[in-house]
């Protein structure tokens, strides 16, 4: 067996996919070159990204999947989960292989597992798009930080985009180092850098914040604290809506 490493990227996976059906290889693993550690006696090929060959594997798939069934193909992709590009290569090679539309076919392990994923993804981005807080800087951006079991920033940036048009606002991933800004008129991917002393959960850690942002905040807890009624408390219920790890991203929950 053979490990194909690619960069990373989805672009670098249909890469991968192309050079397979190109060179009809059956006996080829897909990897991270990011991830992979490598056997003592792996024999390991790194493919570079062509997009050309990308985009010509993403126009098949396109003719045989609808935008739904396409966008749980990504989601498998942001899952991020270790060898989760096995079930992706088999899912893909069940559709090129098919003349029917095979995307109801759950008798087929690579379809049912795709469909799994894409519902745990997009539960996940749900999750992201309701419990995302924003605290205003003092350069007038709306910044929020996350961490995402699964990378759905890609997933959530035309939601944000759609609801805030008209402020400038970034949202981090703490996990995995990158964010999505927006400047008004785009949403781009950026990477930033903290002070080691930074607590980023906490405005009065730094001189960052708007100074009206502490009075927000206050405004919220009251908020969140006279509308709850306590003979109606129910934790059980409140966990399996609002998950205890996103707590510390949530105004109200802090403290």
């Amino acid at each position: 067996m053979t490990t194909w490493l690619y960069d990373g990227s989805f672009d670098g996976f249909l890469s991968a996919v192309f050079d397979l059906y190109w060179q009809k290889r059956t006996d080829v693993m897909i990897r991270k070159e990011q991830d992979h550690v490598r056997g003592l006696f792996e024999n390991v090929i790194f493919t570079p990204t062509v997009v050309a060959n990308a985009d010509r594997v993403w126009a098949g798939l396109s003719k045989k999947l609808s935008a739904e069934n396409l966008q749980q193909l990504f989601c498998c992709y942001l899952s991020e989960l270790p060898g989760e590009e096995d079930n992706m290569v088999g899912f893909i090679r069940h559709v090129f292989a098919s003349k029917q539309d095979v995307t109801g076919d759950f008798g087929n392990k690579y379809v049912l597992h795709v469909s799994q994923m894409a519902r745990k993804v997009l539960k996940e981005k749900h999750r992201m798009e309701a419990f995302v807080r924003f605290q205003l800087t003092r350069d007038n951006i709306y910044y929020s930080l996350v961490s995402p079991e699964y990378n759905v920033l890609p997933l959530i940036a035309r939601h944000f985009k759609d609801r805030y048009a008209d402020q400038y606002w970034l949202i981090y991933d703490e996990r995995r180092r990158f964010g999505i800004y927006y400047n008004l008129q785009q949403v781009e991917t950026i990477r930033l850098h903290f002070n080691g002393e930074y607590d980023p959960y906490y405005h009065s850690t730094s001189n960052v914040w708007a100074p009206e942002e502490e009075l927000y905040q206050r405004l919220w807890h009251t908020y969140f604290k006279e509308v709850n009624i306590p003979g109606r408390k129910n934790p059980r219920l409140q966990l399996q809506h609002m998950p205890r790890r996103y707590w510390k991203y949530l105004t109200e929950m802090r403290g």
